[in-house]
C-alpha cells in the first residue's frame, strides 16, 4: 500500500500531462520535412538522428515525472496483516488507594508496581494485558490488547487519584477481572492481584476459588514492608503532610501478606512480592511461562517507509543521462525551432534551398 507526504505535489502531472499532449500534437503536425527534396533533406539532416532527439526527450520528460512523484514523499508499507501468536490472556489488577502511596518501596509502593509491570509487559510475546484499577470500587481502566505501546502509555497515567473512593476493595477487583474474560478458553487466563492487603472486604477468597474452578489461575502480588510505611499527602497549601485518623493520630500501613496469600491460595497461583531489590518481575514471568498457551488471532499495522530517496535519485540519474548524450545538442536545437516556425517561413526556406541546388547543378 501507497501514501503520500504532500499529495497536492501530484496536482503538478496536469500541466505537466498537457504540455506532453501539446509537444505530442506539434509533432504530428510538422510533416513539412515529407514535402521536401531527398537531396535538400540530406543536406539539413546530414548531422542529425531524428530517432535519438525523440528518445532524449523521451528521458527528459520521464526523469520530470519521476521528479515529480519524489516531490510528493511517497511511503510504502502494509496497512494491516493477520498474525497468530501463542499467549496468555492477562489481567493486572492495581491497587490506587492512598495507602500505595507508602514509601517503604521505592519511590513508592504504586511507582514501583509500575515499574515491575513495565519490564515484565517488555518480556511478553504475544501474550494480551488488560488493566483493571480499584481502590473502594474498581474500574477497568484498558481492555485486553496486544497493543504494548498503548499499554505503556496507560500505564504510565496510573496514580492514586483515580477512584474517590478510598479503601482496598479486593473483592470488587477479582470480580471486575473475571468479567474482563471471555467464556471460553478459561485456562489460558491469569489474574494478577497487585496490593498492599491493607484493607480487605467483602467475598475476595470465595471469588478466587470461583476462578479457579473455571480453570484461571490467580496471582498475588504483595507490596510494602511488614513494618509498615506512613501514607503522604498534600494539605490545602500543596505542602507535603501525612494521613492521620479521626484522633490525630499518624496512620501507617502495613503490607498484609496473609489475605494476599489466602487468595493465591484459593485461585491455585502464588503470592509473590513487589520489594526494593531489583527485577521483582522476573518471579511473575517465571510463574506465567509454566502455563499452556494457546494460539491468539491478532492484526499488526506496519509502519510507513519513505521511498522518495530512490525515485529522486532514478530522475537525477536520467537527466544527467539526457544532457549527455549525442554531441549534437546545438543541432538538435536548431531543427527543433526550425520545426516550429510558421510553415511560409519553412516554405520560404525550402524554395531557396531548392534554387541553391537547381544554380549548383546547371554550373
Amino acid at each position: 500500500m501507497i501514501e503520500f507526504r504532500f499529495p497536492e505535489i501530484l496536482f503538478l502531472y496536469i500541466p505537466f500531462a498537457m504540455f506532453v499532449i501539446f509537444d505530442i500534437f506539434q509533432s504530428s503536425k510538422n510533416k513539412i520535412l515529407a514535402d521536401i527534396p531527398t537531396n535538400l533533406k540530406k543536406v539539413l539532416l546530414e548531422n542529425i538522428n531524428l530517432g535519438r532527439l525523440r528518445f532524449k526527450q523521451n528521458i527528459l520528460f520521464l526523469s520530470t515525472a519521476l521528479l515529480i512523484f519524489a516531490g510528493s514523499g511517497p511511503q510504502i508499507g502494509t496497512a494491516l496483516a493477520p498474525v497468530d501468536r501463542k499467549g496468555l490472556d492477562l489481567v493486572f489488577c492495581i491497587d490506587v488507594s492512598s495507602s500505595m502511596r507508602g514509601t517503604d518501596i521505592k519511590p513508592s509502593r504504586l511507582e514501583k508496581s509500575k515499574f515491575e509491570i513495565s519490564q515484565l509487559i517488555k518480556n511478553l510475546k504475544g501474550d494480551r494485558v488488560a488493566f483493571i484499577v480499584f481502590a473502594g470500587t474498581s474500574h477497568m481502566y484498558l481492555p485486553l490488547t496486544t497493543d504494548y505501546e498503548a499499554a505503556y502509555l496507560f500505564l504510565e497515567e496510573i496514580d492514586t487519584n483515580m477512584i474517590p473512593t478510598q479503601g482496598t476493595s479486593l473483592s470488587s477487583a477479582i470480580q471486575t477481572g473475571l468479567s474482563a474474560f471471555s467464556d471460553d478458553n478459561s485456562k489460558f487466563k491469569v489474574l494478577v492481584l497487585i496490593s498492599d492487603g491493607e484493607d480487605h472486604e467483602g467475598e475476595a477468597i470465595g471469588l478466587a476459588k470461583q476462578a479457579s474452578k473455571k480453570g484461571m489461575i490467580v496471582h498475588t502480588v504483595g507490596v510494602g514492608t511488614t513494618s509498615g510505611s506512613l501514607i503522604p499527602s498534600l494539605d490545602q497549601n500543596g505542602a507535603v503532610d501525612y494521613k492521620k485518623d479521626k484522633a490525630g493520630k499518624l496512620i501507617t500501613s502495613q503490607l498484609n501478606e496473609k489475605i494476599l496469600e489466602d487468595i493465591s491460595q484459593a485461585g491455585k497461583g502464588s503470592i509473590l512480592r513487589f520489594d526494593n531489590k531489583p527485577s521483582n518481575f522476573r518471579n511473575l514471568i517465571k510463574e506465567i511461562d509454566k502455563m499452556e498457551k494457546r494460539t491468539i488471532k491478532s492484526h499488526v499495522y506496519s509502519e510507513y517507509e519513505d521511498q522518495y530517496q530512490k525515485f529522486g535519485l532514478f530522475s537525477l540519474f536520467l537527466f544527467m543521462t539526457w544532457t549527455q548524450l549525442g554531441r549534437n545538442w546545438r543541432a538538435s536545437e536548431a531543427l527543433s525551432s526550425a520545426m516550429r516556425l510558421a510553415p511560409g517561413s519553412l516554405w520560404m526556406i525550402f524554395s531557396a534551398g531548392r534554387q541553391l541546388l537547381m544554380i549548383s547543378s546547371n554550373t
